[in-house]
Parts: C-alpha cells; structure tokens; sequence
C-alpha cells in the first residue's frame, strides 16, 4: 500500500461514472476576473519588472529518500523546490492545462512528452469543483546503447482553490512500476519579506501585500510527496537501485524544467528568450545537458 491509500478507494468509484468531458483541455475552474486573478496579474508585473534589473535564480530542487524494506522497498521520496511565479500561475504551469511539452531534449525526444489530458469527470465538494483528470505522457529513457519512449498514464485529482493535486498511475499505466502515487502541493514564499516587512512575519497574501506596499515578490514552494515501488522483475536489488535512482533523477530534471518554464513566463529580455534550452540551463546555472539535434541547427 502507498501512503495515500483513501486516493485509490476514491478513484475506483469515481471514474466508474459516465464520462464527463472528453475535452483534451480542461474546462476553465474560474471564468470571470476575481480579485485573486487580478493579485496574480499584479505579481507577474511585478516579476518581470524585477526581472528586468535582475535575474531571479531559483536554487536547486532537494530530495530527502525514505526505504521501507518491510513493505518490500517502498520508496518515499519528498522533494521540494522553488518556482519564481505566483501561485496560481506555478498552480497552472504544474497542472499543465495547454498539454504541451515543457521539457528538455533527450535522445532528439522532449524528456518528458505531453500527449493527452482529458477531463473525465468533475466531484461537486460544495465549494468548487474538483476535476478528475486521465493523463499521458511519455518519458525518454536510455539505458546503455539502448533509448527508447516509456508511457506514462496517471489519474490526476486537482484541487485548484487550496493547490494541491493528488496522483497515482492508471492501472498498468507505467509498466516499470507495481506502485506510484502522490501529491504536490504549492505553497507561497514571501521573496521581500526580509527586507520590506522588517518588524513583522506575514502570515497570510494580504499581510504581505499591507507591510511590503503591494512590492514585495510573491513565489511558489512546490512540495512533492510521492511514493514508488518497481515492478517485477525491476525489483531485483540491482535493478531496483537503479530504478530508485533513474525515478529520482528523472523528476529533479522535470523540477528543473519547471523552473526553466517559469523563467520564460517571467522573463520579458529577448536575448534570454531567444537561447535554446541547453543555454538556459547553463545560464540559470544547471548541470550540463546535451544539445538535440533541432538545436544544433538553430545554432
């Protein structure tokens, strides 16, 4: 069992129902301009306004790895890392809405590759709807002299208004894996605090926004809390290491990604925009990575 087992019981009723919406994109949760909406169109000037005398360098993602061999190598990994957005918008980059790829090359493939994202059913808890979200991608994999494309298939539950979502695979969704399953969540991070709100801690957006003068930058901390475990015969000790390490590997670069995605949202100098996404990561100080061979030719 994970350590969200409430999730699995949940789903297996829910998507029992009648097919909601078979919309690629989800249908929009807020239609009308809110305050909250406005708050979020005020952060991003903001951001790019900063942006513009200096770049914001989010620090590297950090995970923390928990095994549990009585529960035959149960892997708990909890990540947390920095996106220089707003909430909302951090909230919009993850849930990936626009299904597009977001995600540096591998192989001349996207590392990770959006392929659908359909709405398959929305819970009414009162206050707001919740959808129930089938996801696919594909994930780029090589292995010695080997590569290849492997397909990922997730039940997805968002929770827009208190930004969380919780995860799990659909089914044999991801063939390498007996389980795998998990929630992030997006909290703020008061940038100016520090240096605007000198004789109090904001506690809440509005404190924030009285001590620092409406001028303090607002970011995001993602928090993910995830649990896997391989499937046969990747859970024989050698190859179970090394599916542990390619999983936690694989979802530092896609945090990475993430905060190159949200450099390029905040971002409005046409020199950084223009580099392609090898020079973006040198630039916000990542490790190396392999140019594809589009970008040689851009090059």
């Amino acid at each position: 069992m994970g350590i969200f087992p409430w999730f699995g019981g949940w789903i297996s009723q829910n998507t029992q129902q009648p097919k909601k919406s078979e919309n690629v994109k989800s249908k929009p949760v807020r239609e009308t301009k809110t305050h909250n909406e406005r708050d979020e169109m005020e952060q991003l000037k903001l951001w790019r306004d900063a942006n513009k005398k200096e770049q914001y360098q989010e620090p590297p993602p950090t995970v923390k790895v928990r095994i549990d061999h009585k529960l035959d190598g149960l892997s708990r990994m909890e990540m947390e890392f920095i996106l220089g957005l707003p909430p909302q918008t951090a909230y919009d980059v993850l849930t990936n809405q626009d299904n597009k790829s977001y995600s540096r090359e591998k192989n001349d493939r996207p590392l990770l590759k959006a392929v659908s994202r359909i709405v398959t059913s929305e819970k009414d808890e009162g206050e707001g709807h919740r959808p129930i979200v089938k996801v696919e991608k594909e994930l780029s994999w090589k292995f010695l002299f080997l590569s290849g494309t492997l397909p990922i298939r997730l039940i997805v539950l968002e929770e827009p208004k208190k930004l969380y979502v919780d995860y799990l695979k659909d089914g044999k969704g991801i063939r390498t894996m007996e389980t795998f399953e998990g929630r992030y969540t997006v909290e703020p991070v008061y940038v100016d605090a520090e240096r605007l709100c000198k004789h109090m801690k904001p506690k809440s957006p509005e404190e924030y926004r009285k001590c620092s003068g409406g001028k303090g930058l607002i970011a995001s901390k993602v928090k993910v809390d995830q649990t896997f475990r391989p499937a046969s015969p990747w859970d024989l000790p050698l190859l179970s290491s090394y599916m542990r390490r390619f999983t936690i590997e694989t979802t530092k670069k896609v945090a990475e990604d993430l905060q190159i995605r949200a450099a390029d949202i905040r971002d409005r100098d046409d020199h950084f925009r223009t580099l392609v996404p090898c020079e973006r990561f040198q630039a916000l100080r990542y490790h190396r990575c392999r140019y594809s061979g589009a970008e040689r030719r851009r090059l």
